[in-house]
């Protein structure tokens, strides 16, 4: 008669019962979690919507429109260099203490922001609120794929559509707000774009500190790869730099050569580095193995570059060319995001429904491919309705890939490698945002030049232009002023007057004379035009791979889950074995069970 161990056995149930208590997380509290994911998602997504649209009135009052480029091009590179880096130590230290610490940075950096008082001093403070954001991006997704299966993520994506929809629609719209107000007690209006971080930002953190709680992981040694983050910064500033730069230094340059050579050792160095770390490696270099990640992270790269090229090309196109201000700028933008939520939503549900996605590549950047392609039409006489549907069609395609990528990279990879995965694959698309605002910015201002010169050879327009100048009650307003002194220096020879005259503060275009400011319009809407072929190409590149790209079936257990069932299966183990040796104690005949260390169980 076989005998029973009750201290065993209760040791055993009070394991499982922790376990579940703690790995596997019900409804409720993935909704307190998912509350506190939120409120760091919309403390960053709010700040790229609202500089977006005021970044002209910015660059206009700090006398700089050509070097917009550099805050933008440096919040990007620090956030792309950061998450890779947020990844790997919320593996070791945990998600929540990682993401607190970006909110905190960012917070800084918002602070510091709101006191520029040159587009440099912006750029700097911009990289710190950059480095904030690395992990405010990465680290949802990170905690979103611990705690629910990739099939079963979609019955949440709602809660974060509703964040990123309404920060992506009341962004523009307080951003044109505080850009079009001179003074908001008694501080310039623009400056609070990011003063509104701070209060946002302390309410995130209580919400954080309040409500995000995750189960403890086992804990691992781990190498930090401090190498490979500083030969990833070796790699990317250089290269950026002269994307940035080339067009003022000559592409050809010692400058820009110098610029190339870093950059090729800072890559080959972080491959070196990366493949002896091993599984300890800022982005282990056994994850590209899988031909599903591998592809993914390629149409990441992509969709990011053409992705960020719309988002900041688009609304100073409409400032500019059409005239509109940065308020009715967030509101023309609503078409881009309506899609991007519809189409988010409808291929969330199709996903949770079917686990089947190989359709939402192909169609997302199908509809990129037919938005840009649409958009190399624009003429700057074309109405706002018609750049409208461009937006809706690449919000539609945009919307289909930013989720369905991301569920891909990590459904392609094991439990152990979740988060450096997610880390990852937001780290390249960041990349190809990064390349796609400094390559399609230096496009369109090196193209700049030549399109204003030849608007002015252009016949009905040099016609319409002389008559205006003729007209005295032209030149007797004050309106007219500046733009009148630029033709005249254009005159009399000076012509880097004329293709300069936008690297600067552009506002008086909007108030001039329409037949003076004519030529500079439609020289910029024409420079424009490149910038849509060369996002049109980096999203063909993207369709054509999308036929290519392997969709294995979506697990139906989350990271967590996956977890708690192991440690049930080896506590199970433990408990059998403990019982079996009290029924046969005869250890001559009978395998002494080993149990976990004390320290390693949950």
């Amino acid at each position: 008669m076989s005998r029973t161990n009750p201290p065993a056995d209760r040791r055993a149930k009070a394991a499982a019962r922790e376990i579940d208590a703690g790995a596997v997380m019900n409804h409720r509290q993935i909704l307190f979690v998912i509350f506190g994911l939120m409120a760091g998602m919309f403390l960053s997504a709010l700040d790229q919507t609202i500089v977006g649209t005021s970044i002209r009135t910015i660059s206009d009052d700090l006398d700089g429109l050509s070097l917009q480029a550099w805050v933008t091009t440096a919040y990007l590179i620090m956030s792309t260099i950061s998450t890779p880096i947020y990844g790997k130590l919320s593996d070791i230290f945990g998600r929540r203490p990682l993401f607190i610490i970006a909110i905190s940075i960012f917070l800084v950096g918002s602070l510091l922001a709101s006191l520029s008082t040159s587009m440099f001093e912006l750029a700097a403070f911009r990289a710190i609120q950059g480095l904030g954001a690395g992990g405010l991006m990465a680290l949802p997704l990170t905690i979103m794929g611990d705690m629910l299966a990739p099939r079963e993520r979609a019955k949440y994506q709602g809660y974060f559509l509703a964040v990123f929809g309404i920060s992506s629609v009341i962004g523009p719209l307080i951003g044109g707000l505080f850009a079009g107000a001179d003074q908001i007690l008694f501080i310039t209006g623009w400056r609070w774009v990011f003063l509104l971080n701070v209060p946002i930002g302390i309410v995130a953190l209580f919400i954080v500190l309040r409500f995000l709680h995750l189960p403890k992981g086992a804990k691992r040694a781990v190498r930090i790869d401090w190498w490979g983050a500083a030969t990833v910064i070796i790699a990317l500033v250089p290269l950026l730099l002269v994307a940035e730069e080339g067009r003022d230094w000559g592409w050809g340059s010692a400058g820009a050569i110098a610029c190339y050579v870093i950059g090729a050792i800072g890559v080959i160095a972080f491959i070196i580095i990366e493949r002896a770390m091993k599984d300890d490696a800022l982005i282990p270099l056994k994850l590209f193995r899988s031909p599903t990640f591998s592809m993914a992270t390629v149409l990441g790269v992509l969709v990011g570059f053409g992705m960020f090229g719309a988002l900041l090309t688009i609304p100073l196109y409409l400032q500019l060319v059409t005239g509109a201000t940065p308020t009715e700028s967030g509101f023309l933008m609503l078409p881009l995001i309506v899609g991007l939520m519809i189409a988010s939503i409808t291929s969330g549900q199709i996903i949770s429904r079917t686990g089947k996605y190989r359709a939402f590549p192909i169609i997302g950047t199908g509809l990129m491919s037919a938005g840009f392609f649409y958009f190399t039409f624009v003429t700057a006489d074309k109405p706002v309705w018609y750049l409208m549907i461009g937006m809706l069609l690449i919000g539609l395609g945009i919307g289909q890939l930013m989720q369905t990528l991301t569920i891909a990279s990590q459904n392609s990879v094991g439990l152990r490698d979740m988060g450096v995965a997610t880390s990852a694959s937001t780290f390249f698309r960041q990349i190809g945002g990064t390349l796609g605002t400094a390559v399609l910015f230096s496009v369109l201002f090196t193209r700049i030049p030549t399109t204003i010169q030849a608007a002015f050879a252009d016949p009905a327009i040099a016609k319409g232009v002389a008559t205006a100048a003729a007209d005295p009650a032209v030149a007797a307003d004050p309106a007219n002023t500046q733009i009148l002194d630029l033709l005249k220096q254009g005159q009399d020879g000076n012509t880097g007057a004329l293709t300069g005259s936008l690297n600067g503060d552009t506002s008086f275009l909007n108030a001039a004379d329409p037949r003076l400011a004519d030529p500079f319009l439609v020289g910029f809407a024409n420079a424009t035009v490149t910038v849509f072929w060369v996002a049109l190409a980096a999203s063909l590149l993207a369709f054509v791979l999308s036929w290519f790209f392997k969709t294995p079936p979506l697990r139906a257990k989350s990271a967590l889950q996956e977890a708690a069932d192991d440690d049930a299966a080896l506590n199970a183990q433990v408990a059998a074995g403990e019982m079996g040796a009290l029924v046969a104690p005869d250890v001559s005949t009978h395998s002494v069970p080993v149990q976990r260390p004390a320290d390693q169980r949950e």
